[in-house]
């Protein structure tokens, strides 16, 4: 094999040792957990807001914004609950660029894993000590699950993994809400498939063992637009689409049936600053439509300290390195306009 192991990685149960969710902290994490069981199971009618960076690279900044956050979570709470973006592995269309903290603990250093895996448990543990919140993740690497699944509220499957089958089987053992992206392509047609295969049950080889999932009924679709065979970017939060969905959900037979909007990526041609046009476009198109009301759940934001983006080591506090973001006052405004919308 063309391939030189260079160490082996300390094992999810290790990690968790060393850092590990007190017993003070356990309620905290049972607590949202629960609520967002309510909110896919239609008990509780809060908008969910799946908010922050597009990547998790500092954690000065991240836990920064993260702080700015929970104050304005608590004026919105009635209205909004909020599970932060704390992407800590991040997929590459050309496997260029930055890859996320779990390869690069420090984005200007050289990957080193082993302490990647450390510093991305270490930031979400802190996350939820220093704020109460526990946080949102890309499920990129389906092994890697077990070194946060006492932590996490929220997963999603992006674009480029929904399809494959690691991705939806490991989905259906989990026993949080799993957000399944429209593919690349924009069909809507895979996208409910992996949802149903994802709310299924399944026998399959996980890190080496042979085992059983009992299905994820909370397993969705998030819709987030597409690119065309020009490489073109294509809206699908339309009216038409989300009509389109409910067919297709409707003729499926899932469990709790649901969709979350990313206002980024393709839906905004990565222009982060229309993602509040994108939200209201969408909340009035549900309005005006009976039956995507108990559809839609939520959005998917893409926010941070900084407006926009920078390369890697460009030195700006709180900006992306990776896709551009709302910044910080954009991003409170937006917060407080859906608050009262609502």
């Amino acid at each position: 094999m063309n391939l030189e192991f260079e160490r082996k990685l300390t094992i999810p149960m290790e990690t968790k040792a060393m850092y590990p969710v007190t017993a003070e902290l356990e309620p905290l994490v049972a607590a949202r957990a629960e609520t967002l069981r309510r909110i896919f199971e239609g008990l509780d009618d809060r908008l969910l807001l799946v908010i922050g960076p597009c990547s998790a690279d500092r954690p000065d900044s991240v836990l920064d914004y993260l702080t700015r956050l929970r104050r304005l979570q608590e004026q919105v709470e009635e209205k909004i609950f909020m599970v932060p973006r704390l992407y800590t592995n991040k997929p590459r269309t050309t496997g260029d660029g930055y890859m996320g903290l779990v390869h690069q603990p420090v984005s200007t250093g050289r990957p080193d894993p082993y302490k990647g895996i450390i510093a991305v448990r270490e930031l979400h543990l802190r996350a939820l000590r220093e704020t109460g919140f526990t946080c949102a993740d890309e499920m990129l690497y389906p092994e890697n699950h077990r070194y946060l699944d006492d932590l996490l509220a929220y997963v999603s499957v992006g674009a480029r993994s929904v399809e494959d089958q690691q991705h939806r089987l490991t989905a259906s053992g989990l026993e949080i809400p799993v957000g399944m992206k429209n593919p690349p392509s924009g069909d809507l047609q895979a996208a409910i498939h992996s949802v149903t295969a994802a709310q299924h049950p399944h026998t399959f080889i996980y890190r080496g063992w042979a085992v059983h999932s009992q299905g994820n009924p909370h397993a969705h679709v998030i819709l987030r637009g597409y690119l065309d065979r020009a490489g073109r970017s294509v809206s699908n939060y339309d009216r038409e689409t989300l009509l389109r969905l409910k067919e297709l959900y409707d003729g499926a037979e899932l469990q709790n049936p649901a969709f979350l909007v990313d206002a980024n990526h393709a839906n905004s041609g990565k222009d982060p600053f229309r993602q509040p046009e994108i939200i209201f476009d969408v909340l009035h198109t549900v309005k005006e439509e009976p039956g995507l009301g108990r559809l839609l759940k939520g959005f998917m934001v893409e926010s941070y300290l900084a407006d926009g983006c920078q390369p890697v080591g460009g030195g700006v506090y709180g900006q992306s390195i990776t896709d551009p973001c709302l910044g910080w006052e954009k991003t409170e405004r937006l917060v407080l306009d859906l608050a009262e919308a609502l």
